[in-house]
């Protein structure tokens, strides 16, 4: 995940930084300690694509049966210095 935030970083200005962060913290925070369906309504708010829910269901599938509860919380708590950045 931290990938993600980094390569995206550069291209987005405070701004829009300021206007992606609220749902992109939402979706992510579903897709780490959300449940399946509650995660899968957030996917279909912005993509409606069946290919993208097929595969947001199969990877929220794979988180709730691999990480274990310290596992999500090293995640959320990362994902916490992330939101706190100037970036964000």
């Amino acid at each position: 995940l931290l990938g993600v935030f980094q390569g995206v970083s550069p291209y987005l200005s405070v701004s829009e930084c300021d206007d992606i962060c609220p749902a992109l913290r939402d979706t992510v925070d579903l897709f780490i300690s959300g449940s399946h369906e509650a995660y899968i309504e957030q996917v279909e708010k912005y993509n409606q694509n069946p290919n993208v829910l097929e595969t947001a269901d199969t990877l929220k599938n794979c988180v709730d049966e691999k990480l274990t509860a310290e596992d999500k919380q090293n995640a959320l708590s990362a994902l916490n210095k992330i939101y706190s950045s100037s970036l964000c």
